[in-house]
């Protein structure tokens, strides 16, 4: 007796020692690496920021200053159906790897039951009762002894899928944040265009006042006179189509808000912001600020710890599992020390063959990998060409607005010149519609790139994975 007790107790230590020291099979992790520049070749103009990872990067688009647009977001992320899902999948890979979790520990159960029934006449003993009860009650211990780590790299696995659930929530409200400001832009865009379509019908119907007086007089001739209603006419239904696309960009942004269209209105307002001036920081601060960027790079780990969960299987699987409790065949009597019941002791599962299965997932757990690796680089590539596209964006978009604001003030000098030059009677009135629709054009142009300012402005604030509560600190070149 006190042999077999010395035995088990050094089987306990045994047992103990590997669950403790035992190694985790399959590869470490090790972050995928990347070769990134040292600065991105469109800000070579530009001044580069210092490392502003742990500054925060909440409500980037205040630095629009439009108390419109603050509500607009806060209503977005209070509220929006998309941002819900997203919140609703990350519970999920939480629920997940909390799930697995549970693996580390010992599982406990409790059975009670109890049964009145017959037994056949040739399976009972002499003097046995035909009709007898049963009643057990007990506790049943399970626990796997995870000496080769395969529970841990499953844990593993799962949390790191968990944290690129929660990157996936902050991409999405990233998106999220910048479709609401671009659809915003867009329809304070319309709100521009038709308030400068608006004035131009006036001076149309101005212009058509005149010449109607001039060929009442007999100065203007009938094709002038058609001229000016036909300019009129056009610019109206310009007018009206924009107040058109005016209502799409409405619905949209109601969408976003996780509003009903029809219930939700925003009033005309002048399109009066400054876009600002941005810092795009380093290169290499895209893989910690970037949401995407995080995620994939936890999708690698994941991948690489399910390698891990796939050799474990060819390892064998030791459990220790156990039970205490009583039964009897009389309610009553349950409690009595002599009804009591026990067992104890550990159990071995190991895989001889199946078929090719187990290096068949092996196999698949390793591609996977690869395939997680090179989205990851993907990625990586995808975010470092969308700042270099709004560093050029927001550089060429700049010029271009200077040029445009040249071109509009010389096309406003010379719609009014011709206008002086058609009253005189030294030109025909052909003339003044030109310089007419050339003033128009120019002007419109001139809203649609500065509005193409503020998108660029948005997207570079997403490709750089957010945007800055307080000023980064500048160094110069």
């Amino acid at each position: 007796m006190i042999g077999n007790l010395w035995h088990w107790r050094h089987l306990r230590a045994g047992l103990i020692a590997l669950l403790l020291f035992g190694c985790a099979v399959g590869p470490d992790y090790a972050p995928p690496a990347s070769e990134l520049p040292a600065a991105y070749y469109e800000s070579r103009d530009w001044k580069l920021a210092g490392p502003a990872d742990a500054v925060p990067k909440g409500a980037w688009w205040q630095v629009f200053a439009d108390p419109q647009l603050d509500d607009l977001e806060a209503r977005a992320a209070a509220a929006s159906p998309r941002l819900a899902v997203a919140m609703a999948r990350l519970d999920q890979a939480l629920a997940l790897a909390n799930i697995d979790k549970s693996a580390l520990y010992p599982q406990l159960e409790v059975d009670a039951a109890g049964r009145r029934g017959r037994t056949a006449g040739d399976f009972r003993a002499p003097g046995m009762s035909a009709v007898g009860e049963t009643y057990n009650l007990s506790l049943y211990l399970d626990y796997e002894l995870d000496i080769w780590g395969r529970v841990r790299r499953q844990v593993e696995a799962t949390d790191a899928a968990a944290a690129a659930s929660a990157a996936d929530y902050q991409t999405v409200m990233l998106s999220l944040q910048a479709e609401v400001a671009r659809n915003y832009f867009d329809l304070r865009t319309k709100d521009a265009e038709i308030a400068l379509l608006d004035a131009t019908v006036q001076l149309r119907q101005a212009a058509l006042d005149m010449v109607q007086s001039r060929f009442d007089n007999g100065v203007a001739n009938r094709l002038e006179l058609a001229m000016a209603e036909t300019e009129l006419a056009r610019i109206e239904a310009e007018a009206i189509a924009l107040r058109r696309r005016r209502g799409e960009f409405e619905h949209a942004l109601a969408v976003l808000l996780g509003e009903m269209p029809s219930q939700f209105h925003l009033a005309s307002a002048p399109l009066d912001l400054q876009p600002p001036r941005l810092l795009p920081g380093l290169p290499a601060q895209l893989l910690e600020r970037r949401p995407d960027v995080a995620a994939a790079e936890r999708r690698v780990a994941a991948a690489n710890a399910r390698i891990g969960v796939a050799k474990g299987a060819f390892f064998p699987t030791i459990s220790l599992g156990g039970n205490v409790g009583a039964a009897s065949t009389s309610l009553g009597d349950l409690g009595k020390w002599d009804n009591r019941v026990w067992g104890l002791g550990p159990s071995l599962y190991l895989p001889i063959f199946q078929g090719g299965r187990l290096s068949a997932e092996l196999k698949r757990q390793s591609a996977a990998y690869d395939e997680t690796l090179a989205s990851y680089r993907q990625i990586v590539l995808d975010a470092v060409r969308e700042v270099e596209d709004s560093l050029l964006a927001v550089d060429v978009l700049e010029r271009q607005g200077a040029a445009l604001k040249r071109a509009d003030d010389a096309a406003r000098l010379a719609a009014s010149l011709s206008d002086r030059r058609y009253r005189a009677g030294a030109v025909s009135y052909q003339e003044v519609i030109d310089t007419q629709r050339t003033e128009l054009v120019t002007r419109r142009a001139a809203v649609l790139t500065y509005s193409e300012q503020l998108q660029a402005s948005v997207s570079l604030v997403k490709a750089l994975g957010g945007g800055w509560d307080e000023p980064a600190p500048v160094v110069a070149d």
